[in-house]
């Protein structure tokens, strides 16, 4: 009896959204190589479920496919970081300042959890937990732009970089919570737009930085 059937959608959805989610969290080191064959092994599949979902991990920059069917995370040049960066300045500036007209107390207020929670996966040395709760801190914002077009564009970014995410973590040596976050929760609490944009481009930008000096 077969795990699944080569033309169950749900199979190749539940891999890839799987394997994404462990991707953008920084889970799976950069170049880190895996098979078709082995995919499906660990998630109790048959090849046609791990094509389809390595495929679409493929077109959105995500993973790299050979043709010997080795799929590995890209290994991202200093340019390359740089222009996503670059990306991410432009892109979640303008959410923010979308965000902002709806950013009522209740959400800052779930914002400064969500920034306790960062703090706590700090304390704990869990890179992981920080990557996943610093997201989210953005993400929670950014739903409130309702565009979501551009936050599709901007997933997409954050999926490309979380390879790199865990050597940005040490490099960084965390030891408190981001401090462009404070200066964003105090311009939502203003109601500043040009305070926001500042403080979203500073905190979107600084970390990255520092994996492209030296």
């Amino acid at each position: 009896m077969t795990a699944s059937r080569p033309t169950d959608p749900a199979a190749h959805e539940r891999l890839y959204r799987s394997l994404r989610s462990r991707i953008m969290l920084g889970e799976v080191a950069p170049g880190q190589a895996m098979t078709l064959r082995g995919l499906a092994r660990d998630y109790h599949l048959s090849m046609t479920p791990a094509r389809e979902a390595v495929r679409r991990l493929v077109a959105e920059g995500a993973l790299s496919l050979s043709a010997s069917g080795r799929v590995s995370t890209p290994e991202l040049s200093d340019e390359r970081i740089e222009e996503l960066a670059a990306l991410r300045a432009l892109i979640e500036p303008e959410l923010a300042a979308r965000a902002l007209p709806r950013a009522h107390f209740a959400l800052i207020d779930r914002l400064a959890q969500m920034n306790g929670r960062i703090g706590d996966a700090v304390e704990r040395h869990d890179a992981v937990g920080y990557i996943r709760c610093n997201l989210d801190f953005h993400r929670m914002l950014y739903l409130r732009a309702q565009a979501p077009a551009m936050l599709a564009m901007l997933e997409t970014i954050w999926l490309q970089l979380g390879p790199t995410m865990q050597a940005l973590y040490g490099r960084a040596r965390r030891n408190e919570p981001p401090r462009h976050h404070r200066m964003i929760l105090a311009a939502l609490r203003a109601g500043d737009e040009p305070a926001l944009r500042l403080a979203v481009r500073a905190d979107v930008t600084h970390g990255l930085r520092l994996l492209t000096a030296g």
